[in-house]
């Protein structure tokens, strides 16, 4: 029996005579540009790297690659490069076929993207060790800045350790896009004219520069959640970069791309959504869409947790809330909340009976059994957030109105989002430290974005602040009833309640109600608590929703909870948060 050591060593071996030819035919391929002093025509002595492994350009000879100097990029991009959402001014050469924008980057095994909080550029991320000598002909890393364009060079470079018996000779090119007009946009070129390894011995690679984890080429925005990367990175197959190309008739070894409003152009769409995970039932079935390649994918944000009531399915076996042991003493788990456990003897409110499991339940519905994923209203089963209508910061769950962050942890730097117009409200997202805020909005020390004009004031429980003002809640369209049945807004939020009867005009009898004035009165007093519709001057409303005056200058608004917020907190329902978009939408054409 051949011994595992040795027959891993015949396996590199074939894998070797395997690839010799392609190799051989992948060698020479579109020249690089050069003409930009120095030795070797690509790039001046005090632009160069010193000899290291896994080091960066550290300022002028002599160094030793370390520390990691930044590269002023303004003189050739004035307003800096917009690279996923930010505006960066300088960038680290890094030895390892990269460049990098928040310090230098010493790894040398390609991490499949996404790369948390790195955001890099890399023709060739690979373990490039350049310590063998040999400058200038091999073994070279240089860079040059001239207005419009940064080239950055690496001539002939050899793997870890120290070997030079294959060599990758490889250039990033960024210059002023010709067709782009947004500042900070710019073009992406990736030339290839030699591809003779792809690997490290560090890296699982062979004596030939061979196998283990292959070199990775793409774009990073260090966010965890947008990258574009060849389809061929990490295998054996990122050797074809030199014999082919993205360019419709370009040259092999020519790759381009272009960098439009901070993105990929023609890469990558629709990163950072609520998606369902194929095959995954409750908590484990959301995920969020990730750019994979040139397209996106769905990648899974949860792993089975133990039950809660919460609504959510969180041991992801198909039934939410599922037991009895999930609340206090003499409480409950009803649709999402621990309530009371009520007596028969107590009473519900009216049209409610007390169940046997201890919740108040509509009398109608008391011997309906409804399917997962359905509740029962009006004696029949309907959809679990049919026709519920929530108040602004809250989502329908399980058949109830609930914060989506409330009780939700997020892990590290990232928040809940608490902003219901938001593709990704009750989401954990990357605070602002880590993302920009939208234009308009300031970063605060929480993570959280808060609108400008809404920045230094604390609005009352039961508010939120929009442009400047702090605005009700429950606020609500005409004919729109906020909360499920047997409960009526208070103070931002569904509590149990009667929802007061319509105010009719006088001498309009009963069989008038169809009328449409009186209907949309109707709709608008049933979906508030009376008290609610009381404006700031103590008159009754009179059609609007009052603005609140706003309270004391303190911390920043925001109407959701600013406790720590489920590093799954995929809570919001898609149907809760259209309708969200389509409140808020509305008010403002009000």
């Amino acid at each position: 029996m051949t011994a595992p050591g040795k027959l891993r060593t015949v396996l590199h071996a074939c894998a070797a005579v395997a690839v010799t030819s392609l190799v051989a035919s992948a060698a020479q391929a579109i020249p690089l540009l050069n003409g930009f002093g120095g030795p070797t025509g690509y790039g001046t002595v005090d632009h160069c790297v010193h000899p290291n492994d896994d080091g960066s350009y550290a300022g002028p000879p002599p160094t030793a690659g370390f520390p990691a100097v930044p590269i002023d990029l303004r003189p050739a991009f004035p307003s800096g490069l917009n690279f996923f959402g930010t505006v960066y001014n300088s960038f680290y050469l890094n030895n390892n076929g990269n460049i990098t924008f928040r310090g230098g980057l010493g790894t040398f095994t390609p991490a499949p993207f996404p790369v948390a909080n790195q955001p890099m550029i890399a023709p060739w991320w690979a373990d490039v060790d350049t310590s063998a000598g040999g400058q200038p002909t091999t073994n070279s890393i240089c860079f040059h800045i001239e207005p419009n364009r940064i080239v950055v060079t690496w001539h002939n470079v050899g793997y870890f350790p120290a070997r030079n018996n294959r060599l990758n000779d490889f250039q990033l090119v960024l210059s002023t896009s010709g067709t782009c007009t947004r500042v900070g946009d710019f073009d992406v070129e990736f030339r290839y004219n030699r591809c003779e390894w792809t690997t490290g011995t560090a890296s699982g690679g062979n004596d030939v520069g061979l196998g283990g984890t292959p070199a990775q080429v793409g774009f990073d925005a260090g966010n965890r959640m947008n990258y574009v990367a060849l389809p061929m990175s990490r295998t054996m197959a990122i050797l074809d970069v030199c014999r082919t190309t993205n360019v419709p008739g370009g040259a092999p070894g020519l790759y381009r791309f272009r960098i439009e409003g901070g993105g990929v152009a023609d890469g990558c769409t629709g990163a950072g959504l609520p998606c369902t995970v194929p095959g995954q039932m409750g908590a484990c079935g959301m995920g969020v869409t990730f750019c994979a390649g040139m397209g996106v994918s769905c990648q899974q944000v949860n792993q089975p947790r133990p039950r809660a009531c919460n609504g959510f399915d969180n041991d992801c076996d198909g039934a939410p809330d599922e037991g009895d042991d999930l609340c206090g003493t003499n409480q409950v788990c009803d649709r999402g909340q621990c309530v009371n456990r009520c007596q028969p003897e107590l009473g519900c409110l009216v049209g409610q009976t007390c169940s046997t499991r201890g919740t108040c339940v509509e009398t109608a519905c008391i011997d309906v059994d409804c399917p997962v994923g359905e509740r029962c209203s009006d004696g029949r089963c309907v959809g679990i957030c049919e026709g519920v209508t929530c108040p602004y910061s809250q989502v329908c769950r399980a058949g109830r109105c609930l914060n989506p962050c409330q009780g939700v942890v997020c892990d590290g730097r990232d928040v809940c989002d608490s902003t219901p117009t938001s593709p990704t409200f009750g989401q954990c997202i990357a605070g602002c430290q880590c993302r920009p805020c939208a234009e308009g909005a300031s970063c605060q020390p929480d993570g959280y974005c808060s609108e400008d004009l809404c920045t230094g004031i604390t609005c009352p429980t039961g508010t939120y602040c929009l442009r400047g003002e702090c605005r009700d809640s429950c606020e609500a369209p005409p004919d729109t009833i906020l909360c499920p049945p047997g409960e009526v807004c208070r103070d931002g939020s569904c509590v149990p309640g009667v929802r007061p009867m319509p105010v009719r005009d006088a001498g309009v009898s009963d069989a008038a109600a169809t009328d449409g004035a009186v209907v949309r009165d109707a709709g608008r007093d049933a979906g508030r608590d009376a008290a609610s519709d009381v404006g700031v001057d103590g008159s009754a409303d009179a059609g609007s929703a009052p603005l609140l005056p706003p309270s004391d200058r303190g911390c920043g608004c925001r109407a959701a909870s600013s406790e720590p917020v489920p590093s799954w907190g995929f809570g919001a329902l898609a149907f809760g948060a259209v309708i969200a978009v389509r409140r808020r939408r509305r008010r403002a054409r009000a």
